[in-house]
């Protein structure tokens, strides 16, 4: 197979090269996967505007030697309600974080891509608890047992423990009370 479609989350992205950039993505069907798209930071680029942070996008790929190309993006849902809402775009942050961080590469999890597309399209709804995320996102992982309390436990030192990796989104945006 030279070419897939698949539907997913802009999770992150990083600049590589001149124009390029690296993107991550919590797809529906592969998982947590890294594509590199061509030429997105140029001006002209067609695609630089659906491949933004926490896009639902419908993507065509092609398989390259080291990391799969972007071939054409169309936007699913931008999430454009709550786009203007800094303590919201926080929380957005912090799921894509954690989805990050909790998922391996290329491990297809529908429940978890899910969580997430739930998650964006409830915070323009209502501001939610993060724990509430992070529970279910720890159970769909299997990092906790599905109904098992979780009343005394600091989630995100729980999660630092598990990854060994800090979570940034939490000191970027410590003044919130989220």
């Amino acid at each position: 197979m030279n070419t897939y479609k698949t539907e997913g989350v802009v999770l992150k992205k990083r600049n590589f090269g001149e124009a390029d950039r690296i993107l991550t993505l919590f797809s529906k069907h592969f998982g947590k996967i890294q594509i590199l798209a061509k030429g997105i930071r140029k001006t002209t680029s067609r695609k630089s505007g659906s491949l933004e942070l926490f896009n639902q996008v419908r993507i065509f790929v092609a398989r390259g030697k080291n990391l799969d190309i972007v071939t054409e993006a169309e936007v699913v849902n931008s999430f454009s309600s709550w786009r203007k809402d800094l303590k919201k775009i926080a929380l957005a942050y912090y799921y894509s974080e954690l989805v990050d961080k909790l998922t391996v590469e290329e491990s297809p999890n529908e429940e978890v891509f899910d969580l997430l597309t739930n998650s964006f399209i409830n915070l323009s709804q209502e501001f939610q608890d993060r724990k509430i995320f992070a529970r279910s996102l720890l159970e769909e992982t299997g990092f906790w047992p599905k109904g098992k309390e979780i009343d005394r436990i600091d989630l995100d030192n729980f999660i630092e423990r598990i990854t060994e990796k800090k979570i940034i989104s939490r000191k970027t945006f410590k003044d919130f009370v989220y």
